[in-house]
């Protein structure tokens, strides 16, 4: 005997799968992000993600190989969404033709990021691993670090085209002017980041320390 397929009542819309993926990929990303936080990343599993979103292990396999992927992704869609809230464009360098003012408002932009509770807690919690933990460090450094350090690349070069830096700088050597230092305050909190201390760092950075 043949099954057929059970029809949606009449006037009742059929249900939209993929409203009902996006639901729960929503509830993956917070619970793996709120995982990493309240227990760490070591023991935070795919099967503890799951419980926490309340779907099925066999779902979060569907579409990620692995808890690292997970996190990744979840970390890279709060950033996003932290942007967009921001009114900013993701993934753009502003080049307004002044170097020093392109690059203060990017940094400024990360030290929001970076005092926003939502970011900072899971953001800390994975850097911390990545310092023990060499596969996740350098999965963070290719998927979340690589895109921006890119950015930064370009601006400088673009800088260099027009005049503003010497021909012979890296620029891959001269953003860790920019970018080092905050994050090793904010790691250590060696000191507080604001935007009037990632401002000055800019301002050193170009104008370095010798007497004009």
């Amino acid at each position: 005997m043949a099954v057929q397929k059970s029809q949606p009542a009449p006037g009742k819309p059929a249900p939209d799968s993929t409203r009902r993926s996006e639901k729960s990929r929503r509830a993956i990303y917070d619970a793996a992000l709120a995982l990493v936080v309240e227990v760490g990343y070591p023991k935070t599993t795919i099967e503890g993600i799951a419980a926490r979103a309340g779907v099925g292990k066999q779902t979060i396999y569907r579409w990620w190989s692995s808890k690292a992927d997970v996190l990744m992704e979840a970390f890279l869609d709060l950033a996003e969404q932290s942007t967009e809230e921001a009114g900013a464009v993701p993934y753009t360098f502003p080049d307004t033709g002044d170097l020093a003012a392109d690059i203060k408002a990017v940094l400024r932009a990360t030290v929001d990021e970076l005092r926003d509770p939502r970011f900072e807690a899971p953001s800390r919690a994975l850097a911390a691993e990545g310092v023990v933990n060499e596969q996740l460090g350098r999965e963070l450094v290719a998927k979340l670090m690589q895109p921006s350090l890119d950015l930064y690349i370009g601006r400088l070069r673009a800088a260099q085209d027009a005049g503003q830096v010497r021909p012979e700088i890296d620029p891959r050597i001269a953003l860790e002017f920019f970018i080092s230092p905050l994050a090793q305050r904010w790691l250590q909190h060696t000191g507080p980041i604001s935007h009037e201390y990632t401002d000055t760092l800019v301002d050193y950075a170009l104008h370095g320390l010798a007497p004009r």
